[in-house]
């Protein structure tokens, strides 16, 4: 088992369910990190409050995005990043007015609707499974939009990363899924183009919430990965 924890940061509308399954089988021990502040740099400093000392980062989509500021500000504390169904570039006017639209609906009472409108985004198949669906629905409700609309906020202070993770020095992991509606595959080939020390696996079959459809397949690669963070931090 590795000796250092793995913080596990989830994405917008996701709580610590996000990581039930990856929790039991990763060979390490975990942190669940939230994040409920309006910028990402204030996500980034309640990523680094959650456990003290170096630790490996696994996030998936806003939590990887959090991730890269955590890198940029405190990377003497990431000894290995991991990075799930994400985008590292600078956010578009479309997904502006997106945020500004969805941040309008939580206000007048329409965050039922942002589930539903969002839930055939999440999974391989717009209509996934019952069990899948119930269970995103469920977690957005836990989540509740007080918290949506901070990380909406949050969102909105995003700037492109691809520039600093080039200056990551730390071993990477990014995996995308194959069927990952919000995050296509260029995005992560973009990531692992820009850290040097970056491996990129393929979910092939998956959705934007991978670790749901594929834990085990997901665990295997994580814990494949983790003896290179060993390995970095021996020859240092």
């Amino acid at each position: 088992m590795s000796t250092l924890p793995v913080v596990l940061v989830p994405g917008m509308l996701c709580d610590a369910d996000l990581w039930t399954e990856i929790r039991s089988g990763l060979d390490a021990d975990t942190v669940i990190a939230s994040i409920d502040a309006t910028t990402i740099g204030a996500m980034a400093e309640q990523v680094l409050a959650s456990v003290e000392g170096p630790f490996v980062l696994a996030g998936l989509s806003l939590g990887a995005i959090v991730g890269f500021e955590v890198l940029r500000t405190a990377p003497e504390r990431v000894t290995g990043f991991c990075a799930l169904s994400t985008n590292a570039g600078a956010p578009t006017i479309i997904q502006h007015r997106t945020w500004y639209r969805m941040a309008a609906q939580c206000t007048s009472g329409d965050f039922e609707q942002i589930v539903r409108d969002i839930l055939p985004t999440m999974f391989a198949d717009e209509t996934p499974p019952p069990s899948l669906a119930n269970r995103f629905t469920a977690m957005a409700a836990r989540v509740g939009p007080v918290v949506l609309r901070r990380q909406l906020a949050a969102q909105c202070t995003r700037v492109g990363a691809i520039p600093e993770l080039r200056n990551v020095t730390c071993p990477t992991l990014v995996v995308s899924a194959t069927r990952d509606q919000l995050c296509p595959d260029y995005f992560h080939r973009d990531i692992a183009d820009a850290v040097p020390r970056s491996r990129l696996e393929h979910l092939h079959g998956a959705g934007h919430l991978s670790v749901w459809e594929q834990p085990v397949e997901i665990a295997r690669m994580i814990n494949g990965w983790l003896p290179a963070i060993s390995e970095s931090i021996t020859q240092e």
